[in-house]
């Protein structure tokens, strides 16, 4: 069953979806993280529930998160989600330390995909269902510039700005 629930945050509200799960830590895998506006990002249905209850530890995470209290998820993410590039890009992504940053180019070469799959590497960041947690604000263009987000440049701008301070 489809599960629900939203957190008020810095960034707007935020949409948590996830599927029931016996073998989870809490008893939730978490399938979207979502904010308003967010292209691409997930939108209430009607056969979802609503159960705020079930994403305790995913609530208390993101208040430390932003609270500056906290550097690294332990969250369960939901099997099946994505492409197999999709989610070899999205392991990638998992792996930029906090506090750091990496251009689509050398994410792209960390997954030994060629320079010509960079736009592609761009674009299953894009599709990253699970913003925040997993840290696709990480990612910048090769000069260090800001370059698409799906929850918007000024909301990647805050989130970098929570971890790195401000960027020059």
């Amino acid at each position: 069953m489809t599960v629900f629930a939203t957190l008020d945050s810095p960034l707007g509200e935020l949409l948590l979806v996830g599927e029931e799960s016996r073998t989870a830590p809490g008893g939730i895998a978490l399938v979207s993280l979502s904010v308003p506006g967010q292209k691409g990002g997930a939108v209430v249905r009607e056969e979802w529930r609503h159960a705020p209850e079930l994403f305790g530890a995913v609530a208390a995470q993101l208040k430390a998160y932003f609270a500056g209290e906290l550097t690294r998820f332990e969250v369960t993410y939901a099997d099946g989600v994505g492409t197999e590039f999709q989610r070899r890009v999205w392991s990638a992504v998992d792996g930029i330390p906090y506090g750091e940053t990496t251009s689509y180019g050398k994410l792209a070469e960390s997954i030994g995909a060629s320079r010509a799959a960079v736009r592609a590497v761009g674009t299953a960041i894009g599709r990253n269902p699970l913003l925040v947690v997993r840290p696709c604000h990480r990612v910048v263009g090769a000069d260090g510039s800001l370059t698409g987000y799906a929850g918007g440049l000024e909301r990647k701008q805050l989130l970098l700005d929570l971890e790195c301070g401000p960027l020059a």
